[in-house]
């Protein structure tokens, strides 16, 4: 998961690997960031998997990549250049923009030779829809993947996120904190927060569904799925 400081990749991270470990299957996080700034690279490498997991750390070759801000790709905002170094053939790539990326000719040449889907969310609108702020975009984020993948399912997901925002928690820097306040802020009470939240994951969930990802991936092959 890549992205800028603010947006809250590392909460996204941990909400998504707590959710594959209640949902029964194993998952480890990894944050990786420099300064902690708003609009700095921030990247965390989340492994997910239905039986054991015998590696943490960092991916040097994924799967998939879920780009939570568009200045990862045209600002090169990203540890690895470019933004899909590295990722594996028929590999899925999430983008936090409304419409078609603009890539230029050899990276989608690149993309096409390694047979990636790539899935274009507009997360942030999804956010400003049902919660009222973009604060709640990195939720869109993991409700799409969630989608796609399979894994871990909605209320797993659910359970993940009321036991980082109402249970003990998991703070992994002091910027992480200091975006748990602003999200406070935003949200009001924490009831309110994890429920607007879950809103937004469900929403691009049924986004995924309704736009035919899903079926998508099931089927295989390349293309680029946008509206």
């Amino acid at each position: 998961m890549a992205g800028v400081g603010g947006q809250g990749v590392v909460t996204a991270s941990h909400v998504l690997s707590n959710g594959v470990i209640l949902s029964g299957g194993e998952s480890t996080v990894v944050p990786f960031f420099g300064s902690e700034k708003r609009m700095a690279p921030v990247e965390s490498y989340v492994r997910i998997a239905n039986g054991k997991l015998y590696e943490i750390g960092e991916i040097i070759y994924p799967n998939v990549i879920v780009i939570f801000h568009s200045q990862v790709i045209t600002h090169g905002k990203s540890y690895t250049m470019p933004f899909y170094s590295g990722i594996k053939d028929d590999s899925y790539i999430f983008i936090n923009m409304p419409k078609t990326a603009e890539l230029s000719r050899d990276e989608e040449r690149e993309l096409k030779e390694k047979r990636a889907k790539v899935f274009y969310l507009p997360a942030t609108a999804i956010a400003l829809q049902h919660a009222g702020t973009e604060v709640a975009t990195n939720m869109a984020m993991i409700g799409a993947v969630s989608a796609v993948l399979g894994l871990p399912d909605l209320a797993s997901l659910e359970k993940a996120l009321t036991e980082r925002f109402l249970g003990k928690g998991i703070v992994a820097s002091g910027g992480t904190a200091s975006l748990d306040k602003a999200m406070e802020k935003n949200f009001g009470p924490k009831v309110d927060l994890v429920k607007k939240n879950l809103a937004v994951i469900k929403a691009a969930a049924q986004y995924a569904t309704e736009h035919g990802w899903v079926s998508a991936v099931t089927k295989g092959g390349t293309e680029q799925c946008t509206k």
